[in-house]
């Protein structure tokens, strides 16, 4: 389901991030798209558009932070 993946994209930053423990959690929107993508299509509920429509709003979101996708932008 989509909350599970979001809470695993939740997890993911937190253990991905260079930031300091309690901070933004940031990692490069690269990093977080291949994270998504993968496990979207493990999922298998998630349709495409809908991973393609998410992706493209987080993307510009971090396109507002050097690139960075923080937690807090999902």
């Amino acid at each position: 389901s989509l909350q599970s993946l979001l809470s695993s994209m939740k997890q993911a930053c937190e253990i991905l991030t260079r930031d300091p423990e309690g901070g933004a959690a940031r990692i490069p929107f690269e990093t977080f798209s291949f994270l998504y993508l993968y496990l979207a299509s493990i999922d298998g509920e998630i349709s495409e558009t809908e991973t393609n429509a998410f992706l493209h709003e987080i993307k510009e979101k971090a396109d507002k932070h050097s690139g960075m996708v923080l937690i807090r932008h999902f």
